[in-house]
């Protein structure tokens, strides 16, 4: 079984070519690191992924079923969480509800116009316990805007987390941080139970490499190099990408 599969996805944006006939297949329990320069098209992929954009060709299936057709807001049911490049969060809210916001997206109270979260107990004790398991349960009650950029990247692997995902996609999740808050949040990385599937997005290879099992290199759209660590780094079109070797 895969966990998840891509095979011979191609986008273009007008005569550009974004996705070049890519293919994939994590197995369960994998970490996996996708690394690329900018422009390689690695967002764009998890993009297609998750459906946020439709392929021109080719097909994703999660756990050997065929999502391809099935609609962004569908695939998040059925066990796929992600975090994204750029922080999307509610700055003037606090951490617990932000959380407890990504939990509403789960449950069929959402449906309920209202609603008031803070009587609902078990998901306020599920979203402070999510916290705790990122590092920071002691500030719940502080509002998003307070908090350093590094804790605002923890704040939104703890939402993503909160879905009980599957398969949890994770877009450079050490960008902007310093070299103490990258370790936190590899350190938490590391952590997930291997009952979920970790891609991760990184355009610093040094930063990511003791995660990965296997790498996968993109370059212009398409999967160039693909491997373990070792074989990734040593391999020559890796050192021209990243080196001009």
């Amino acid at each position: 079984m895969t966990a998840l599969g891509v095979r011979n996805l191609d986008k273009s944006f007008g005569g550009l070519r974004v996705t070049s006939s890519v293919s994939l297949a994590v197995e369960p329990g994998e970490r996996r690191l996708i690394i690329g320069p900018n422009g390689a098209g690695k967002t764009t992929l998890f993009n297609l992924v998750t459906g946020e954009l439709a392929p021109d060709r080719g097909s994703v299936t999660l756990f050997d079923r065929d999502i391809t057709r099935v609609p962004s807001r569908r695939r998040f049911h059925l066990g796929i969480a992600r975090t994204y490049q750029i922080i999307t969060l509610f700055p003037r809210e606090t951490l617990l509800r932000n959380v407890t916001l990504s939990l509403l997206g789960r449950s069929l109270l959402r449906w309920n116009p209202f609603v008031r979260l803070e009587r609902q107990g078990p998901m306020l004790d599920r979203a402070r316990a999510v916290l705790a398991r990122v590092g920071l349960a002691h500030l719940a009650g502080r509002p998003l805007a307070e908090t350093s950029y590094g804790e605002r990247r923890r704040v939104e692997i703890a939402m993503a987390l909160a879905q009980d995902p599957r398969v949890l996609l994770l877009d450079e999740p050490f960008a902007g941080l310093s070299i103490e808050e990258r370790r936190d949040v590899l350190r938490l990385v590391t952590g997930i139970p291997r009952d979920v599937t970790i891609v991760m997005i990184e355009h610093d290879m040094d930063t990511a490499l003791d995660f990965a099992e296997r790498i996968t290199v993109l370059h212009f759209g398409e999967v160039v190099v693909e491997g373990t660590r070792a074989e990734v780094v040593a391999h020559p079109r890796t050192r021209e990408i990243y080196l001009g070797e």
